[in-house]
């Protein structure tokens, strides 16, 4: 039976193929995606794409799904500014949830406290090399990462790999 998916993306700048491309490959293996942002207002993509969000971030019961996927793009940091976003990430890890993040996600889940000892990559900058070292992260300079209950890809490059190994992790 397939596995619920909630992707988190950024009321505005996501990564507009970080969303589809994975969106796609679960939906594509059975599995029922939905979309959450700060609120349920139309998101708009880094490259056009308009999205509207199924639920907002404070309407999300973590008991619902068993993958939350943080979605990269310039607007994903934005994200870890509000609070109701981090407690969702921190309770879904400690609920044993898995966690997805791709591009600049994994910022998110470095400053929600949840990649504490985990390897980890991210699309590569100062600062998100800096909020990962931060969040107790391991930086692994690879597209693609998984380790324990994570996967996180450094951008949309690796989309169409990320996504084969969120369905990997979902089916484990």
């Amino acid at each position: 039976m397939g596995k619920k998916v909630l992707f988190i993306i950024a009321p505005k700048n996501f990564r507009d193929e970080e969303l589809s491309k994975p969106k796609t490959i679960l939906e594509n293996a059975g599995h029922e995606c939905f979309v959450a942002s700060i609120d349920t207002a139309l998101a708009r993509g880094m490259l056009g794409g308009v999205v509207k969000p199924d639920i907002g971030i404070k309407e999300v019961d973590v008991a619902d799904y068993d993958l939350f996927v943080i979605v990269g793009g310039s607007g994903a940091p934005s994200l870890a500014s509000h609070q109701e976003v981090l407690k969702l990430l921190s309770k879904a890890y400690n609920n044993g949830k898995k966690l997805g993040a791709i591009c600049l996600g994994p910022v998110v889940l470095s400053k929600a406290g949840v990649l504490n000892g985990s390897k980890a990559t991210v699309f590569n900058t100062k600062e998100s090399l800096a909020a990962l070292e931060q969040g107790g992260a391991e930086f692994v300079g690879q597209s693609v990462v998984v380790d324990g209950q994570f996967v996180t890809a450094n951008g949309p490059e690796a989309a169409e790999e990320f996504g084969n190994a969120l369905v990997r992790l979902l089916d484990r």
